[in-house]
């Protein structure tokens, strides 16, 4: 993974590789120490994602992406609902395998797309975070990092969960 970052992320610009490593860092040290996800820890992250010296808030307004042709809708509850998807990513009797639950933690970031910018970022740490917990590692990131699906697509998000089957080693 942080070759990954010192790769495609330092070719883009080296600030964003930097703070997208010390967020890696933090998720890893987070998954070690029992974490529970929720946006709260998110934040945290984010704030290494964007170099900011406090965490971002949740966004309260509309967000858009893709050149504005996706937009990303916001209600009162919409905070909630996404601590109420991240939760479902813990493991515990009946729920899905593991990389299916970190598929679907990464897709949840997208499509609720918490913050003004660096969701897919914050969707990529959120995965890793999810595997890490369980002391899963990701043998190769490339292709988690550059493929971009549809919300509302469910066989994209098939796809997507058979991609993280294949890297998480």
């Amino acid at each position: 993974m942080a070759e990954d970052i010192r790769d495609f992320d330092g070719a883009l610009d080296p600030a964003r590789a930097r703070g997208l490593l010390a967020a890696l860092e933090r998720v890893r040290a987070d998954a070690e120490r029992g974490a529970t996800l929720d946006v709260e820890l998110l934040r945290g992250w984010q704030r290494h994602v964007l170099g900011t010296a406090r965490p971002p808030e949740f966004r309260t307004q509309p967000a858009f992406a893709k050149e504005g042709r996706k937009r990303y809708g916001i209600g009162p509850d919409t905070r909630a609902r996404l601590d109420a998807c991240l939760a479902e990513s813990a493991s515990g009797a009946g729920r899905p395998r593991l990389t299916a639950r970190a598929a679907r933690a990464y897709l949840d970031v997208c499509f609720f797309h918490p913050f003004d910018d660096g969701n897919a970022r914050a969707a990529f740490l959120t995965l890793v975070f999810v595997l890490a917990r369980e002391r899963v590692p990701l043998r190769h990131v490339g292709l988690l990092r550059r493929v971009s699906f549809q919300a509302g697509d469910p066989e994209g998000a098939l796809v997507f969960a058979r991609f993280v089957e294949n890297a998480a080693g």
